[in-house]
């Protein structure tokens, strides 16, 4: 018998950019050495030097720890641990938004999912941490086709990373509503249970929402439609065979930290007890209904995946034809150019400022064409 007491939390932590990021890195860290769980999965460290502090405060509650580093400013996956690290992997997801979408910037990131693998008294944890690709717009989702393959990306490297242990964890934000297809299509493919669906006991936020209009940092806007807010941080589990693994407890924060006039971050932090056994087979949906909820799911997803698909096609055309419109002027101007030296007197019929300005202006739009074409076709 195993009590694992686990920490989630998107912490928003952008250097420059977030709101009083120091004061609450250092508001997490002395929190985690009160609380003192087993494990803690946080994203959204987009700085080292956040990690490295929050190491130094946590090393005596928490000795082994990875950070994991991708993309242009990094994954902001990071895991500490009270037990020791026997192995490590990060898989980035092939598709994650695009890098002409400055304000959005999760293509920088390089969203992926961290792996740690840890033994705690003979039983063997795989243990997950991720972050989706954002939402933005609920109504108009240019980024959903993109999540999905995440989601599907990410069931599949838990399905064949997992079979040599006995439980499985995956925490983070996964910008998904419990009821998205996306949700749906990793948790029917993983077997993954949700701990607010399991829990025996629940303290928190009304329906577990992680995102909430009453936290000073979040956008208010963005929740107009959902007044209680949106649950989109989770930690989800599952045994394999010989275990058993139940939720007792779990809890969210609800805004401003203890004697704080600021929450942690914009997204409450997720925080769960389970109770791991050895026994026999774990319980869990029988095949038959569990493949024909899995085949229903599948067929959404895919349809929306055909919509992005179909959108990044027009866009390869269309940039595609921006590149060959530019060669065209690019070629005409050249023509221009040696009829001007085979004329010997002939008068340069522009003036040469704006013919060298629009051959600069051609010789531009060319090279942004063309790696837009490569990108879309890429994406495709």
């Amino acid at each position: 018998t195993l009590r694992l007491r686990v920490f989630d939390l998107n912490c928003w932590a952008i250097r420059y950019l977030s709101k009083r990021r120091q004061e609450r890195i250092s508001l997490i860290g002395d929190t985690l050495r009160q609380e003192g769980f087993d494990l803690v999965l946080l994203q959204e460290v987009w700085s080292e030097q956040d990690y490295s502090d929050l190491k130094a405060k946590l090393g005596g509650c928490y000795p082994f720890s990875h950070y994991f580093r991708s993309g242009v400013i990094g994954s902001g996956l990071c895991i500490f641990s009270r037990f020791p690290i026997l192995d490590t992997f990060l898989y980035q997801y092939s598709l994650n938004g695009y890098p002409y979408m400055l304000q959005h910037g999760d293509w920088f990131g390089g969203k992926s999912v961290g792996l740690v693998i840890t033994k705690i008294s003979g039983i063997v944890f795989n243990i997950y941490v991720t972050h989706l690709h954002a939402e933005y717009c609920r109504e108009k989702d240019a980024y959903l086709p993109h999540r999905l393959v995440q989601a599907w990306e990410l069931a599949q490297f838990i399905r064949h990373t997992s079979k040599a242990a006995n439980v499985v964890l995956l925490g983070g934000d996964l910008n998904m509503h419990p009821e998205d297809v996306g949700i749906r299509l990793l948790r029917g493919w993983t077997g993954l249970r949700d701990t607010f669906s399991e829990a025996t006991r629940f303290e928190g936020c009304k329906d577990g929402c992680t995102l909430i209009p009453k936290n000073c940092f979040t956008i208010k806007a963005e929740l107009l439609p959902f007044p209680l807010g949106i649950r989109i941080d989770y930690i989800l589990y599952k045994a394999l065979s010989g275990f058993t693994v139940k939720c007792e407890e779990l809890r969210t924060t609800t805004g401003t930290a203890p004697g704080m006039d600021i929450p942690f971050s914009d997204h409450e932090a997720v925080m769960a007890t389970l109770h791991i056994q050895r026994q026999g087979q774990a319980a869990g949906a029988t095949p038959s209904t569990a493949d024909l909820m899995l085949v229903d799911v599948v067929t959404e997803a895919r349809t929306e995946v055909g919509v992005g698909l179909r959108a990044a096609q027009r866009q390869r055309y269309s940039a595609g034809r921006m590149a060959v419109l530019a060669l065209l002027l690019l070629l005409l101007q050249a023509v221009a150019a040696l009829g001007t030296l085979v004329g010997l007197g002939a008068e340069q019929p522009f003036p040469k400022l704006s013919f060298s300005l629009l051959a600069f202006f051609a010789i531009g739009v060319l090279l942004f064409a063309t790696g837009l074409y490569l990108f879309h076709t890429i994406e495709v």
